[in-house]
């Protein structure tokens, strides 16, 4: 199976490389946007995409624009701040990516505006390639969440699994080679969601954002879903080889239980492979601040994938426990869980603190902790089920190692321990609070 989608991968990819030589053989201009339609510019936003050809740039002034804003070629869109404001209330999106009306699709951008009140995503982007999403504040989207029923009424059929969230604030479905950098992303359902309903994600870089106070779900997901297909044959896609670098994650999923970031791969052939979560700031979030989840691998379905993840570098701090078929024993910093096995595994050089477990580990695969530090007020390192952990190399908060007098403890059978570290060896990302 990785063959198959690494096969994909190199001919999407020449694709991508055909369509910015094409795209470079115009001229391209730039338009522009006022509210009041000044010196020769549009008054909206979707006027200035229909006049626009392929590679031109729109610059849209201050004000508000109550828009849906719908983009199908390869332009740039720019705000002028915060004072550029789309307001998509009683709308589906505030801006839309529309690769799958236009197959190709790539080398869009959208920046530097703020995206409110959309009934589903604030930016949605669909099977696209070299798209940045970039300096924008999306706030107070998925209006249109029944959160007691658990549903969002006339969403879009292929997103297969987002009626419990609307798709949450900045949604990339199906796209690759692409940058998610530097937004503040608040007070919607959930905050950033990379899933593989129409086709697989790969290589997207998520960096530099600010994902606080969406309070129902994750503030970074990477999930395989259910494939938008008519065929019952296919497979789910795959979100792979993704990077989660550099954010502040704080205060998601308070109210619905959401992780700080999470990957999912829940049942028979879902693939969520050789993600990478490097040097974050995860805080008090609902559950566990990096969740790893399967839940459903019977025999002789295909086989999920979940293996080769890098959990490296992070600052994570005050977040929940785990709940239902992956709960923890209390409040986790780490929870690896899966029905099916997990492998290759790596966290390494993390600073975890205010958790009652900083590492957890419950599936029959096999990870390696080493050179964290593990602060908490019990665990350090659990293995609660079946699999095992090499958690060599750690401080575990004194000199003595795991469980003497001011240290966190190791538990289950599965866990390997020797060789302790007798001080702080990782460093914590900038603006985090560690210990000295």
């Amino acid at each position: 199976m990785r063959s198959g989608i690494q096969n994909g991968l190199n001919a999407v990819a020449f694709c991508g490389l055909l369509t910015v030589s094409l795209g470079q053989s115009a001229m391209a201009k730039t338009l522009c946007v006022s509210p009041a339609g000044a010196s020769g510019c549009s008054t909206t936003i979707g006027a200035a995409v229909s006049a626009a050809a392929a590679g031109d740039t729109i610059n849209i002034g201050a004000g508000e624009y109550a828009e849906d804003v719908i983009i199908k070629k390869s332009l740039s869109l720019a705000g002028a701040g915060a004072s550029t404001i789309i307001n998509a209330h009683g709308l589906a999106n505030g801006v839309y990516v529309d690769g799958l009306d236009a197959p190709g699709l790539s080398h869009v951008e959208v920046t530097g505006m703020t995206v409110i009140n959309a009934n589903y995503e604030g930016i949605l982007v669909t099977n696209a390639a070299y798209v940045v999403i970039a300096n924008n504040h999306v706030a107070d989207n998925d209006q249109s969440l029944n959160y007691a029923a658990g549903t969002c009424p006339g969403q879009p059929a292929f997103e297969t699994e987002e009626g419990e969230d609307c798709g949450e604030g900045i949604h990339l479905v199906g796209v690759s080679f692409s940058t998610v950098a530097d937004n503040n992303v608040e007070l919607n359902s959930g905050g950033i969601l990379l899933t593989d309903e129409t086709g697989v994600t790969y290589v997207v870089q998520v960096t530099g954002n600010s994902v606080h106070d969406n309070s129902l779900d994750c503030g970074i997901t990477l999930a395989s879903h259910p494939p938008f297909s008519q065929s019952p044959s296919q497979l789910p896609y795959g979100v792979v080889n993704n990077n989660v670098i550099g954010n502040r994650v704080i205060g998601n999923g308070v109210i619905g239980a959401g992780a700080g970031v999470g990957i999912f791969a829940q049942g028979p052939g879902n693939q969520a492979f050789g993600n990478q979560v490097i040097g974050n700031v995860i805080e008090n979030n609902g559950l566990p601040g990096v969740t790893v989840h399967n839940h459903a691998a019977p025999p002789g379905t295909p086989l999920v994938n979940l293996n080769a993840l890098v959990i490296v570098g992070n600052y994570i701090s005050g977040n929940g426990a785990d709940t239902a078929d992956a709960i923890t024993p209390g409040t986790a910093g780490i929870n690896i869980y899966g029905v099916a096995g997990i492998w290759a595994t790596e966290i390494m050089q993390n600073t975890i603190e205010n958790e009652a477990y900083d590492v957890v580990m419950n599936n029959p695969g096999s990870m390696d902790v080493h050179l964290n530090n593990l602060l908490g007020t019990g665990v350090g390192v659990a293995g609660t089920g079946q699999g095992g952990i090499d958690a060599s190399a750690n401080f575990f908060g004194c000199a003595g190692g795991p469980g003497t007098a001011g240290c966190t403890t190791v538990s289950g059978s599965g866990v390997l321990s020797p060789g302790w570290l007798s001080a702080i060896v990782a460093t914590a990302p900038a603006g985090a609070k560690a210990r000295p």
